[in-house]
């Protein structure tokens, strides 16, 4: 396998370089700091790339923290991205990281641990991470998991305390056991604030089946909007911003009827501003549930940087220890004392929120 990845490396260099220069200028090379392969870092994102304001975005953040913070250099040697344009980039990708000799990989997203398991027993002495998935029994492999159940209940409560229709929706990627994770805790909390607010709450949920389709979002969340649904709490990644699209054209042509959307994985207030129809500034994006997906890339990053890398470990993160959360965003002040009184539930383990439907 030595003599197999010295062959290719010359031919990964260049495939790295053709990957990036069609990313757009974000992949502009940078020529500052220094290089260090036995350290190097590579992402292999998933579908939606890395300014997806989300997923992606948010390891690829955590990416360049670490880099700057050793020093290193974007490219072949310090840190990269490598950008998945469908599922059959993944193992493709994964290979080229390998090739360009990257010492720790990481795939962003759960649907990556198919290529990140074969890379890895191809390629033992090179660190693996699949973010929020497991690969099992590989000691070279480190899995990241979130309860996002738990930030999702949250984000049930808030929408709960905030709904004036009394409907709200959930609207998933692609069907899935993370995806689940989210609807399940998302309901919890909808059906934890209807009880403390002796209403009745209903929660309609729509998939997808993508993660990258904002027109499918648009399509799906006009017809829930319609429907009387004033919240929708999106868990669909690059689809998600048909969400933001259809919301804030609703409000502005009818801001006496708001809608809202609530934002996964990272903040996502910016994708809720848009202004009235008398040019006064208002956003519609109620809340974000954070998945702390940079967190966990620039933990794993400086584990490997000091020898200590996780491998065949499964390490989760979730409210407890600040791995998954949630933003004030346009709460009220009694929805977010609410949400805080919750997280605490949760926090001292009072409550223990479902991870599947």
């Amino acid at each position: 396998m030595k003599s197999t990845k010295k062959i290719g490396a010359g031919l990964a260099s260049l495939g790295l370089l053709l990957t990036l220069s069609a990313c757009g200028s974000r992949s502009k090379v940078e020529t500052s700091g220094k290089t260090n392969p036995d350290k190097s870092v590579a992402i292999v994102t998933d579908t939606g790339g890395i300014d997806d304001r989300s997923f992606n975005q948010s390891a690829w953040e955590g990416l360049q923290q670490w880099g700057k913070e050793h020093d290193l250099r974007k490219g072949i040697g310090g840190y990269e991205y490598i950008q998945s344009g469908d599922a059959s980039d993944y193992t493709n990708n994964m290979n080229k990281a390998v090739q360009a000799n990257f010492h720790t990989i990481f795939g962003i997203g759960y649907k990556l641990a198919t290529a990140v398991q074969s890379a890895a027993s191809l390629n033992p002495k090179t660190n693996f991470v699949i973010i929020d998935g497991v690969v099992p029994n590989m000691k070279n492999v480190a899995s990241a998991t979130f309860a996002d159940n738990e930030a999702a209940y949250l984000a049930g409560i808030a929408a709960g305390y905030t709904t004036k229709n009394n409907k709200v929706g959930f609207l998933g990627g692609e069907e899935g056991e993370v995806i689940d994770r989210f609807q399940a805790g998302f309901t919890a909390g909808v059906k934890q604030a209807a009880k403390q607010l002796h209403k009745k709450i209903t929660v309609d949920v729509k998939y997808a089946a993508s993660f990258s389709s904002p027109d499918k979002g648009k399509a799906i969340a006009a017809n829930m909007y319609e429907s009387g649904i004033d919240i929708i709490y999106h868990a669909a990644g690059g689809t998600g911003a048909g969400v933001f699209q259809e919301a804030k054209s609703l409000n502005q042509a009818n801001p006496k009827q708001k809608v809202w959307v609530i934002g996964v994985d990272s903040d996502q207030s910016a994708e809720g501003e848009y202004k009235t129809s008398d040019g006064k500034k208002a956003n519609c994006t109620l809340t974000s549930t954070i998945k702390g997906v940079n967190e966990a890339v620039l933990q794993i990053s400086n584990d490997a940087w000091n020898n200590h890398f996780p491998g065949g470990k499964v390490l989760t993160f979730g409210l407890k220890d600040h791995g998954v959360s949630i933003t004030r965003g346009e709460m009220t002040e009694a929805t977010w004392k609410a949400v805080q009184t919750a997280k605490q539930t949760v926090v001292d383990g009072k409550v223990s929120v479902p991870s599947k439907t």
